[in-house]
């Protein structure tokens, strides 16, 4: 069973930083693709940044800019750097990790108990 483990959520003022990082129990590579995703109560689950195992990355609209999303390979973490942080990106903020098992495509989808961030205004 795949253990993901998210860290360094928190209270920030707006314009401030966090830096998400998330533990995986599976070497990261071998993961097709990793992400990061939020969510508020009343909401869906948005996703908010992305990696493919070749390395490609997509971001939300609202994270364009201000949130990077990369994997450190000595630490098998996936982390987000998030800067200017902005009231609205208050959320609990899920590590996501998918993997295809079979040719025909299955996918094996992993989630971490997420981490709450509180950005003040």
């Amino acid at each position: 069973q795949v253990q993901l483990v998210e860290s360094g959520g928190g209270l920030v003022q707006a314009g401030g930083s966090l830096r998400l990082s998330c533990a995986s129990s599976r070497n990261i590579f071998r993961f097709d693709k990793m992400g990061w995703y939020r969510q508020t109560p009343g909401n869906r689950r948005e996703l908010v940044a992305g990696i493919s195992s070749g390395g490609g990355t997509n971001y939300a609209d609202f994270g364009m800019g201000r949130f990077t999303v990369s994997r450190d390979s000595a630490k098998n973490t996936l982390d987000l750097q998030m800067n200017s942080l902005r009231p609205e990106d208050t959320a609990v903020y899920y590590c996501h990790a998918e993997a295809v098992v079979n040719v025909e495509g299955a996918k094996v989808e992993h989630w971490g108990q997420g981490t709450q961030v509180t950005v003040s205004s």
